[in-house]
């Protein structure tokens, strides 16, 4: 990552937490590379002085940034055979008492290999169903694939949907040509967001 301005007094204290972006994880096409070790390089000024260089070097392996290099990169190594997307058009169906609102996934091609979607979990907020798992696959010389599924209510609180901070990170399971099962996190666009949050709230019969 490129130098980034962080502003902060750090007084006589044991420790001082500064926000710090990772940047990306460096993938490989082809399996899961191994971690290296890293540093951070800060440039600290006290009072008046010059800028002085501080070389910190992280701690190898660390478990942080292994846990993200293995969450990315077995991401990336479906993502760059297929996007996967929540699809556009969504229909809320069922009894007032038991509302559901169904739509797909869509899988488009974006390199070669067979992608094959295992399953899809829920959030603390939504459960999904699919119509079938696995929810379907995506064969060597098809572009695109929509595989049904049905979302409802984890949870009818309106305290807990104000909270909803990972509402909508739903997990898809998915493998390339057989291989070993990745996750994917998928994540619907905001417009999408606040219609299922406004589904919801009618399901639930929160009202707003």
């Amino acid at each position: 990552m490129p130098p980034a301005r962080a502003d902060a007094v750090i007084r006589k204290t044991e420790r001082t937490d500064l926000p710090l972006v990772y940047g990306a994880a460096n993938c490989s096409p082809d399996g899961l590379p191994p971690v290296r070790p890293a540093t951070v390089v800060a440039h600290v000024r006290t009072g008046s002085e010059q800028p002085r260089k501080v070389v910190f070097t992280v701690p190898h392996p660390d478990p942080l940034l292994t846990r993200l290099l293995r969450d990315e990169c077995a991401a990336h190594l479906v993502t760059q055979r297929a996007d996967i997307a929540f699809g556009t058009e969504w229909t809320e169906a069922g009894p007032e008492s038991d509302l559901v609102i169904r739509g797909s996934l869509v899988l488009t091609r974006r390199g070669p290999g067979v992608v094959t979607v295992n399953d899809m979990g829920g959030t603390t907020h939504y459960i999904v169903t699919p119509r079938t798992r696995p929810l379907g696959t995506l064969r060597a010389g098809e572009s695109r694939l929509e595989a049904p599924i049905e979302l409802s209510p984890g949870i009818c609180s309106g305290h807990g949907f104000a909270e909803a901070k990972k509402a909508f990170l739903f997990p898809v399971r998915a493998s390339v040509d057989g291989g070993e099962e990745r996750v994917v996190i998928v994540t619907p666009p905001k417009p999408l967001q606040d219609r299922f949050l406004r589904y919801a709230q009618r399901a639930c019969h929160l009202g707003g």
